[in-house]
């Protein structure tokens, strides 16, 4: 037989919006102290009353503990359970002080004068009318939310985005999740079509209805975007969707017909092949192209005629430098051809040659124009040129009232030269917008290495346009004197070959090292004592700021995730600062932390790293300094963010840091291929040290990324 509990909730040890698992310490009639109740809740805060059907346990770590099978919260009746409410931040703008002050005035009837009459509070100190407008808002969004997060739960579904559906759909979000609850998917970021499915069962929704079948056919090619295809064969994505949603096959060949009228999917035939794009995708990759066509063939030359070889013996003058063969052609090329492609690994000299490029075209006083996919990118850029280097994004300058970028075919910007670094980060969309935006009389000189990964996003824009051979390509291979000293350098050529590198002993000096451990324990404890002491004392790295962990993966036990959480509680415990817990992770004031996604409105892009430097509880906001600009998050918004103690190898991409620790262990498997270690290698400057096994190096090097990536760029591009 169940028990009943009811009591105040004193303090919300632990709760996680996601699956409404709490902890709560619970004030109760008839005991001293408090007791730990735990269970499942949609939203909790102290403050509030809370009734409890369950039993009384004993847990061996914990001692007496309700466990409840329900959990049911009111808001506080009393002016003491009032006052904790509002003090413990459930309403932006009230903190412990303002909450004494209101209370001490409204007692019992705050609740009531918060919803019936909030213009009584301007008759407290401490409350204007920009204050009021805060919290008057902030109640009603609380009030709305509970709502929402009340109907998901009833439905069988937790989700700590009620926030985001609540300013998406405002106060028809219930009515909208009940008409289309796949239209979730599409419009609240972090809700996909899995979530969105089970919902739409719980609502009684007809398995084979045509909304589900459209819903799942655009689910499926977003998921092959997101393995980096930019289109895929028709009979693939047919049976995909039939796999994922277990619908008879006709059902969805006449929803594929039905989301092709719509145009929301396109379908081409790519060398004889039906192919679904979504339409975003298809016009970006046909964009693309027809960016490329435009430019190349426009004349003439930006560059007025000049003798080639004495600007050659200038510029080497002038830098006081000798260059190499390849460089002085590239160099050819660039004053000759309106798109060139350089390609090359690290040590060959890409930075004295597009530093070169850019003096010989500013003599001629040639507008020169310096962008990269990611804000460090752009900043080693212009370190290593001396000049202006932007981010793409800001570069197309994104207008938060439309949601487009204002540089556009009928905005271009204006320059004569437009050098486009990191180039091997440049998904098919991102290469569309910029290349749309600059003018046909411009030349265009995009700057990678194709041996690294591909891009996270879809498409293979550097490889594809090296393959078709429509634009000249200069591939410098001659490493210069001083890299080839580095053993970081030869290690990942040595790597890229398909070779074993040279693997230096701890008591030798070097800038690569290799640390054998077998297991993923030991490989954790040993990547714990190298950073906290042995790096530090050796070479001065400081473990906060200097050194990185890259990962192959973000699961397992040295999976990004894992590995995060590890190294904050090593580095950044905290010390009783304030702290916000969202999403799965734990934010303290110090703490790095990566953008996960872009955000234009807050001009922050998905891969730029940040120090968290202040959390208000009371204003619900944490303020992030990304490169010296702070940026503030309301709480609701903190899925854009996660810990960046550890990053996987592919989020590094375009980073470079002073030291680099990479655990490869075969729990990796998946992942362990050439190009991935060899991208994670030539981020590090100064120190790379690998920690694991040598079967896991030796499966990494010998394995080479085979893995087809569906886009018809190059055959388009050949076309033209």
């Amino acid at each position: 037989m169940s028990d009943i509990l009811n009591g105040l909730i004193e303090r919300v040890t632990y709760h996680n919006p996601e699956n409404g698992f709490a902890v709560l310490q619970v004030k109760v009639k008839g005991h001293d102290d408090l007791v730990s109740v735990i269970g499942s809740t949609t939203s909790v805060t102290a403050g509030e009353h809370v009734e409890a059907v369950g039993r009384w346990v004993i847990d061996r770590t914990h001692g007496q503990q309700f466990k409840a099978d329900e959990l049911k919260t009111t808001h506080p009746a009393s002016a003491e359970g009032i006052e904790k409410y509002l003090a413990s931040g459930a309403i932006r703008c009230i903190g412990p002080k303002l909450a004494a002050v209101i209370v001490a005035v409204y007692k019992e009837r705050t609740l009531e004068i918060l919803e019936k009459t909030p213009d009584f509070l301007l008759s407290v100190k401490g409350i204007g009318d920009k204050r009021l407008a805060k919290i008057s808002q902030s109640w009603q969004e609380q009030r709305e939310v509970r709502k929402i997060m009340l109907f998901l739960t009833e439905h069988g579904i937790t989700s700590g985005r009620a926030v985001r559906i609540y300013r998406t759909y405002g106060h028809e979000s219930i009515a909208k999740i009940k008409e289309n609850p796949y239209q979730l998917a599409n419009d609240i970021r972090g809700i996909g079509f899995k979530t969105a499915d089970e919902l739409a069962m719980k609502l009684g929704i007809d398995r084979n209805s045509p909304y589900r079948a459209r819903a799942a056919i655009r689910y499926t090619l977003q998921e092959m975007a997101g393995e980096g295809h930019c289109g895929y064969p028709e009979p693939g994505v047919v049976e995909q969707t039939v796999k994922l949603v277990e619908i008879e096959q006709k059902i969805i060949e006449d929803a594929v017909e039905s989301v092709v009228q719509e145009r929301s999917v396109i379908r081409e035939s790519v060398e004889g092949e039906s192919w679904l794009y979504l339409a975003s995708l298809y016009h970006a990759e046909v964009g693309l192209a027809q960016s490329v066509h435009r430019i190349a063939s426009a004349t003439p030359h930006p560059l007025p005629h000049i003798d080639i070889e004495k600007a050659l013996t200038w510029v080497e003058q002038r830098l006081t430098i000798e260059l190499a063969a390849a460089q002085k052609e590239a160099i050819r090329q660039a004053c000759q051809h309106k798109f060139l492609v350089i390609t090359g690994g690290p040590g060959v000299g890409k930075t004295t040659l597009v530093r070169s490029i850019l003096e010989i075209f500013s003599a001629k006083k040639l507008k020169c124009v310096l962008a990269a996919p990611t804000g460090r990118a752009a900043k080693r850029l212009a370190e290593t040129t001396g000049r202006t280097a932007k981010t793409v994004h800001r570069l197309l300058e994104f207008d938060p009232a439309t949601g487009e970028f204002k540089r556009n075919q009928q905005h271009p910007l204006t320059g004569d030269l437009f050098v486009l670094d990191e180039a091997s980060m440049v998904d098919v969309v991102l290469g569309y917008q910029v290349l749309r935006a600059i003018p046909a009389d411009a030349c265009v000189i995009l700057v990678g290495d194709v041996d690294q990964l591909p891009s996270v996003g879809p498409g293979a824009v550097l490889a594809d346009l090296i393959a078709s051979q429509v634009v000249p390509v200069v591939r410098l291979t001659e490493i210069f004197r001083q890299a080839s000293e580095s053993r970081i350098i030869s290690a990942a050529y040595a790597i890229n070959q398909g070779l074993m590198p040279v693997l230096a002993s701890s008591d030798q000096l070097s800038d690569f090292y290799f640390v054998e451990s077998q297991e993923p324990e030991s490989i954790q404890d040993m990547l714990l004592l190298l950073i906290k002491e042995r790096i530090p004392a050796r070479f001065g790295f400081n473990p906060k700021s200097d050194i990185q962990v890259l990962t192959p993966m973000n699961r397992s036990l040295l999976g990004a995730r894992n590995l995060n959480q590890v190294l904050q509680t090593a580095l950044n415990p905290g010390d009783g600062g304030p702290e916000v817990e969202r999403f799965g992770w734990t934010f303290r004031i110090g703490d790095r932390v990566i953008q996960n996604q872009n955000n234009y409105d807050r001009d922050v892009f998905n891969g730029d790293l940040g120090i968290v430097e202040k959390i208000n509880r009371i204003d619900q906001i944490m303020v992030v300094n990304f490169e010296g600009r702070s940026v503030e998050y309301d709480f609701g918004d903190l899925d854009e963010l996660a810990l960046a103690y550890v990053l996987s190898i592919h989020k590094s991409q375009g980073s470079e840091f002073p030291c680099i620790v990479i655990p490869l262990h075969t729990q990796h498997y998946l992942m362990l291929q050439r190009n991935l270690l060899y991208t994670a290698i030539t981020r590090g400057k100064k120190l790379v040290v690998l920690i694991g096994t040598k079967k896991a190096l030796g499966m990494a090097i010998r394995r080479v990324d085979t893995g087809q990536r569906y886009t018809a760029l190059r055959l388009r591009l050949q076309k033209m």
